[in-house]
This record gives structure tokens, C-alpha cells and sequence, in this order.
């Protein structure tokens, strides 16, 4: 199998690597718009079955072409570039195993087209949306009834400094929009709309980690996928302690608001002024990071209240030189494009890893995860038990 990856930034990095180790794949191609990029990470790969291409990943014509090479596609692209990617590769015959799920709902409606083509979509295939998506799906298929499910997850500096005690990862913009943003949420089996900072808790992880505290964040797709198994499903984000609170207090005074105000005879958008003045503060000298990630389905089972629970605690690999966040959102991908090309995926349409890593699914996934350092642990009751299919 020959597959594409899309994007060559630190998860497309990891990506590349895995990938290239894989026994079912005989080629990769790192895909960017970048030519020292590229040149980059083929050297880095340092294998003949890597190689390198500069294409203009913005053009869909363009990819759509490139993709018709390919029999599968990994896209690490920025999520402003999801759909148009999906349509590309719909167009080009091309299984695609993508890492955001933004744009969920005008995926759906490729569904019939990528059934068409013969083509998997594989949407939101990381760690939040990915991973805890499907801890969450298979909570619900334990219990007998699903009452709530919260998906706790986040990406945290190993040498946290203040004020902030938080360090950027990805987009500086899109870390902001979880601070202006309203959240997709499942209550009674009903999409809804959460405000922002909602949910304030004080949370603990084991040490290093210790204190923390987590609000409401987007849920992305799953409250679709299992709002008619749970009745209540949440995600929340991770961040130390004081993060969240002091993020609050700055929103509540407006500071995150578009709405422009004059200052010495100018007008300044304070949202603007507040990420210009706050950016630096979170931008730390290390790139040792931590993911951590709690997912809780709690319900009935066999007419007893019964609570399971998956929790994650993963570090930066200085084996590997590879941060935390690369590989827990990586990783995933490299599995699902692994079996797709093992033809161990017969399904085709857009699907999410939660609807797909099920029934006898689940274990071997969290297995290959394990195998590359990614260790899950289930703590919840002891009934049902995790480990294996409900008796």
C-alpha cells in the first residue's frame, strides 16, 4: 500500500516515522508545501521507502490529483483544510485517515459519495477527538444503560511556568477559541450548546501531574454518534491549576470580546490586544510535555449503578525526541491507516473512530497503542469487566 501523509509539522513528523517501520505499507510519501520541510523529514526517516513531495496542499484540484496515486491518505493538516481534503480524497478514490473533525456535520453529508468511491473516512482519528471517543463508546457498550459520559482530556507542559502554567502546542488561535467558543454537548439525548468556561472543577492526576482543573470543551463528534446510548455526554479540557480561573475572569471583563474600543485615539479589538499580550506568557523553553486523559461512563448494570473508567498519563519520549501530544494524536492514525491497509476495515463512508473501534476492535487497539508506549488503564469497577466482551 502507498500512503500520502498530509502536512509534515510535528504530528505529521511522528506520523511519517511509524509509518514507515509498518509492514503493511511498502511506501510513504511526506506530502507539504514546504520543500525544506520535506527534505526534513525524509532525512529524518532516513529509509528508502520514504520519500518526499512539494505540492500546494491549499489547491483541492491539486491534492485531488495527487491523491489518486495513493491508496490511503493521513491528513495532519491545520482543520481549516478538513473538508476540502475529504472532498479530495472522495474524488481521488483515496482511503483517508484524518486527524480533526472539524467540519463534522458537512462531512456527513460526503457519506454517500465516499460510499460511492469505494472510500473510508476516518474523522477525528487522535486523542480528543480519537482515543477517548472511543473509551467513551465502549463504556456505553458495557453498561447495560449509559447515563453520563465525561471525556476528560489535555495537553500540559512538563515544566509548567506562570502566570499561566501553560505552553502552546498547535495553533495559538485555535487555543483561543476555547476561551470565546460555545461547546457541543449531549443532555437527554440532545445536541446543545455549552458557554465557555462551564464546568469549572478541581481535578487530580497522580504525580507529576498532581492538581489541576478542567472545564467543558467541545465534545466534537461524539455527541452525535452516542447521544442516542448516553444520555449525558461532556468533554473537558485539562490545564493546571488557576489556568482556567484566571482565563475566566479576563473574558468575564471582556477582554475576549471582538467589539472594538478606542485607546489613544485608536480602535483595538481587546480580543486582538489580549492574544498579542497573553501569547508570549505561554510560551515555555522546554518541549517536554505530559497528555493526560480520564474518560468515566457511569450507568446500570445488571440493576446494580456500576461506573467505568479509562485514564491515561503519557510523557514526552527523549528516545525519540517526540513530544507527548504528537504521539497520542499520531499514533492513532498510524493504527486505523495500518489496518485499513490490512484490510481489516470493511466499512466505507465518513465513520469516527468511535463508531468503528468496537466489540472486538477495542482491545487490539489499545493493544497496538501499548506496543508503541501508549499505555491505557482501565480503573472504573470491576463489573463489567473492561478486559474482555460483557459475559
Amino acid at each position: 500500500m502507498r500512503v500520502a501523509v498530509l502536512g509534515t509539522g510535528m504530528v505529521g513528523h511522528a506520523v511519517v516515522g511509524q509509518l514507515a517501520k509498518s509492514r503493511a505499507v511498502a511506501e510513504v510519501v511526506a506530502v507539504d508545501a514546504e520543500q525544506s520541510r520535506v527534505e526534513r523529514i525524509a532525512a529524518a526517516a532516513n529509509r528508502p521507502n520514504v520519500t518526499g513531495r512539494t505540492v500546494n496542499l491549499g489547491d483541492e484540484a491539486t491534492v485531488t490529483g495527487l491523491l489518486r496515486e495513493f491508496d490511503i491518505a493521513v491528513n495532519c493538516l491545520p482543520a481549516v483544510l478538513t473538508l476540502q481534503t475529504t472532498r479530495a480524497a472522495i474524488a481521488g478514490n483515496c482511503h483517508l485517515v484524518d486527524l480533526s473533525n472539524a467540519a463534522y456535520t458537512e462531512k456527513l453529508e460526503l457519506d454517500d459519495s465516499a460510499k460511492a468511491a469505494g472510500v473510508l473516512v476516518v474523522t477525528g482519528c487522535g486523542v480528543a477527538p480519537g482515543i477517548v471517543g472511543i473509551l467513551a463508546a465502549r463504556g456505553a457498550e458495557l453498561l447495560d444503560e449509559a447515563d453520563e459520559a465525561v471525556m476528560i482530556c489535555g495537553g500540559l507542559p512538563r515544566h509548567p511556568v506562570p502566570p499561566l502554567w501553560y505552553q502552546v502546542v498547535f495553533s495559538v488561535d485555535s487555543l483561543f477559541q476555547l476561551y470565546r467558543k460555545h461547546s457541543l454537548a449531549a443532555e437527554n439525548g440532545q445536541l446543545v450548546q455549552i458557554p465557555p468556561f462551564s464546568g469549572l472543577e478541581t481535578i487530580e492526576f497522580d504525580a507529576p501531574v498532581g492538581e489541576c482543573e478542567a472545564v467543558i470543551t467541545d465534545a466534537w463528534s461524539v455527541p452525535y454518534t452516542l447521544r442516542h446510548k448516553v444520555k449525558r455526554i461532556y468533554e473537558k479540557t485539562v490545564r493546571y491549576k488557576g489556568h482556567w480561573s484566571k482565563l475566566a475572569t479576563l473574558a468575564e471583563l471582556g477582554f475576549m470580546s471582538d467589539t472594538p474600543v478606542e485607546a489613544g485615539g485608536v480602535q483595538v479589538s481587546p480580543y486582538e490586544l489580549t492574544k498579542r499580550v497573553l501569547e508570549p506568557q505561554m510560551k515555555g523553553g522546554s518541549v517536554e510535555d505530559i497528555t493526560v486523559a480520564r474518560v468515566t461512563v457511569t450507568g446500570m448494570y445488571r440493576g446494580q449503578p456500576a461506573k467505568v473508567q479509562w485514564e491515561m498519563t503519557d510523557f514526552f519520549d527523549p528516545l525519540r525526541n517526540m513530544t507527548s501530544m504528537a504521539r497520542t494524536t499520531g499514533f492513532p492514525a498510524v493504527v486505523m491507516a495500518e489496518w485499513i491497509a490490512e484490510a481489516r476495515m470493511g466499512e466505507r463512508g465518513i465513520r469516527t473512530p468511535e463508531q468503528l473501534i468496537t466489540g472486538n476492535r477495542f482491545e487490539p487497539f489499545l493493544a497496538a497503542l501499548h506496543e508503541e508506549g501508549i499505555r491505557i488503564a482501565y480503573t472504573g469497577n470491576p463489573v463489567p469487566e473492561a478486559e474482555g466482551e460483557r459475559p
